[in-house]
């Protein structure tokens, strides 16, 4: 409900009250029948959310029904989103270690001496190689 509707309600409710010393004895009697009636039929709050009606519920039903179910509607996706975001980093790191662990690999597997890739000379030489192709 906004601001409009509560004060709406708030004037219905105090104009309502203002005229109840002049509606008839009947029209009251009525009314607290109606009203028992609801209450009667009113379901307690802990049963909306699924819970068993007793003492210890009804406290996690008003936990619940609060401004907590809000925060949880936005902290639970969120915490999703941070270890899936977590477990994408990860992978990636995995994927880039194995890419390094690969080119250590085929480095070392090769003819050539370690001293040759530290060379200025064999670096130039290696991309005139790539331009020609």
């Amino acid at each position: 409900m906004n601001t409009d509707d509560i004060n709406l309600a708030y004037k219905i409710r105090h104009a309502l009250d203002e005229q109840l010393d002049h509606l008839p004895a009947s029209t009251v009697d009525r009314l607290a029948a109606a009203r028992a009636a609801a209450m009667a039929r009113k379901k307690p709050d802990a049963a909306r959310f699924g819970f068993a009606s007793g003492a210890g519920w009804r406290g996690i039903g008003a936990f619940l029904a609060g401004p907590t179910v809000a925060r949880l509607a936005i902290a639970v996706p969120l915490m999703a989103l941070v270890i899936g975001m977590g477990g994408f980093y990860q992978h990636e790191q995995q994927q880039q270690l194995a890419a390094l662990a690969d080119i250590d690999a085929a480095v070392l597997a090769d003819e050539l001496p370690l001293t040759a890739y530290l060379d200025p000379g064999f670096n130039a030489y290696l991309e005139s190689q790539q331009r020609q192709q």
